[in-house]
């Protein structure tokens, strides 16, 4: 492991971004920000230092543990970085994700299977 990591590469590598260019474009679109500062995607980031990350109207917060350049498994990622969002943002986020899969934007077409048995799984009150 290196001292620094360029922090497009680290946000691609413990899994918060599905490649580093949409990584590297959320550090352009000031998205992704160190102490209430925006970052440019050539910013080294160093272990024991918190950033957050926007997504749409909430807002995620990390720690870095360890540096990684390298992208990681899934079940490996908290030994690199710590999600310090608080639980009330977390509870909204999952909240406004549920509400968003009960509704279909008109023009979609028709649901397919799996969204349909979704949809009836979550609409199905009798199980509670």
């Amino acid at each position: 492991m290196s001292e620094t990591v360029r922090i497009d590469k680290f946000l691609w590598a413990v899994r918060i971004f599905k490649t580093r260019g949409l990584a590297s474009e959320a550090c352009e679109l000031e998205k992704v920000k160190i102490k209430g500062n925006p970052v440019k995607p050539s910013r080294n980031i160093h272990t024991e230092e918190t950033f957050s990350v926007r997504f749409g109207a909430f807002e995620r917060s990390f720690k870095v543990v360890a540096l990684v350049k390298n992208r990681q498994p899934a079940a490996k990622v908290k030994d690199f970085c710590l999600e310090t969002t608080p639980s009330e943002t977390l509870d909204a986020m999952r909240t406004m994700a549920a509400q968003r899969a009960a509704w279909r934007e008109p023009g979609l077409g028709r649901p397919t299977k799996k969204e349909r048995r979704d949809l009836d799984d979550f609409m199905d009150w009798e199980d509670w």
